[in-house]
């Protein structure tokens, strides 16, 4: 007679969403070169060239791997200079999946910024938001006019779990609003907001913002770089939008902004391209001016039709649930091995990267000896491995005393590419950064600044030991 087999389905583990079709070389190097490419660059990470770096998480901007369908689509490019079918099929993206009407291409989020700024803020404006990234701030500020940081208190404690750190706190919205309303042209809402860490901001408080800006007769621009990895968060985390499609939770995001701007390098998964787009005919008109002067005629607006083409596929394709769920729980994949090793990271664990707090990781070094950037520099001669700092380097001088400012969160970011790595390479990376934490203490020098620019320095800052 035969006996009853007893068994044990196992859960499948995760995989990638995609499999690999060509792959590029990177090269190894020894700490002896490190340390001299480093000295050489002025211990600058941008100033290294890239065959110089063996895991490069500088910047998710521009650096992801493309589709095989949005290869094809830089094949069925329109070069022509104007009318060309790919500025229809890019509205046509912008359209299906954003819902605005009106937009303008530009050739990345920066130019975008600086279109759309030049018709919006004059000296002497303030202008209220989520931790302005250094962009944001910068265009702002070289127009005379200053960035107000309304981000709610949580986000500047990386110990505290809280699922919304990019929420906007509406106290401090509203106060701005009352007391300086008449300099205030418009509300900026950074959705993830990378510089509290990669964090989303919720429905909830959209609408928030929404119905202040409402009230007080405001316009809201969302700074939408990684607008898809926020739908993502909150189809996760909030009440009432686990059964919501991603194209639904960002429409209905959309739904509550005027305006946005977009380096599509990011959520758009392209090597380059960015937009502006809005509801308003007039506010196309007038940032049109610009959009010829700076980028280009309004239907290509700096980018190549074939670019064009690629980013509208890339729209689809960056919000599609299982793609979503590969690239976030890759780097979630990273921030929990560094937690477990006890390196000091923003919690919860953004969408594009990893944020290691820099003050609690190296706190015997002052902080004008730039923490983060010092901690960077330790990392690219462990293993080769370069990260950005997000601190005081990237704060800048004050505008008017020429101070260097000291945010609260001094953080090196690890900005995970999309589609370009595998767990393999974070494995090296969480091993390198536990190696240095496990000697931090023998880290005695920071860095100073021997040469910089008068804004957005530190792209180009040169530096030597303190």
């Amino acid at each position: 007679m035969l006996q009853p087999f007893n068994f044990c389905i196992m859960e499948l583990p995760f995989a990638e969403s995609y499999k690999i079709k060509m792959v590029e070389s990177i090269s190894r190097s020894s700490r002896q070169e490190r340390e001299q490419w480093i000295k050489e660059a002025g211990y600058n990470l941008f100033g290294l060239s890239s065959d110089k770096i063996f895991i490069d998480l500088l910047t998710d901007s521009g650096t992801g791997a493309m589709s095989d369908r949005q290869w094809s689509e830089l094949m069925l490019g329109d070069e022509s200079y104007a009318g060309a079918s790919s500025y229809f099929k890019m509205k046509n993206a912008i359209g299906e999946v954003l819902g605005f009407e009106y937009f303008l291409p530009t050739h990345q989020g920066r130019a975008a910024e600086n279109v759309l700024f030049s018709v919006l803020i004059k000296e002497g404006d303030i202008i209220p938001g989520n931790s302005h990234f250094d962009t944001t701030k910068g265009h702002i500020e070289f127009r005379k006019a200053i960035a107000v940081d309304c981000t709610i208190d949580e986000a500047f404690d990386t110990t505290l779990d809280h699922p919304f750190k990019g929420n906007i706190d509406p106290v401090k919205l509203e106060n701005i609003l009352k007391s300086e309303g008449d300099r205030i042209p418009f509300i900026i809402v950074t959705i993830t907001c990378n510089s509290s860490g990669g964090q989303p901001v919720s429905i909830e408080n959209l609408k928030m913002v929404k119905n202040l800006a409402d009230k007080y007769g405001k316009i809201v621009v969302f700074d939408s770089a990684r607008f898809a990895e926020n739908a993502y968060f909150i189809k996760l985390r909030e009440n009432g939008y686990q059964d919501k499609t991603i194209r639904e939770i960002v429409l209905e995001m959309f739904s509550l902004a005027d305006v946005m701007t977009m380096s599509a390098k990011k959520d758009a998964i392209v090597n380059m391209g960015g937009f502006i787009a809005m509801r308003s005919k007039e506010l196309q008109c007038k940032a049109s001016v610009y959009n010829i002067m700076f980028e280009g005629y309004i239907t290509y607006g700096g980018m190549s039709g074939r670019d064009m083409n690629a980013l509208a596929q890339g729209l689809y394709e960056g919000t599609e649930l299982d793609y979503l769920e590969t690239r976030i729980r890759q780097v979630e994949y990273l921030g929990k091995r560094l937690m477990e090793f006890g390196i000091p990271v923003q919690q919860p664990i953004g969408g594009h990267a990893v944020f290691i707090d820099a003050k609690r990781f190296l706190p015997h070094l002052p902080k004008e000896e730039f923490q983060a950037q010092t901690l960077a520099i330790e990392l690219y001669l462990e293993a080769g491995v370069r990260g950005v700092e997000i601190g005081a380097l990237l704060a800048d001088r004050d505008p008017v005393t020429r101070e260097n400012r000291y945010p609260v969160l001094e953080l090196m970011r690890l900005a995970i590419p999309r589609r370009v790595y595998t767990n393999n390479h974070m494995d090296v990376v969480a091993v390198a950064l536990k190696n240095i934490y496990d000697r931090r203490v023998t880290i005695r020098r920071g860095l100073k600044i021997m040469k910089e620019a008068p804004i957005m320095r530190h792209f180009t800052v040169s530096l030597d030991l303190a």
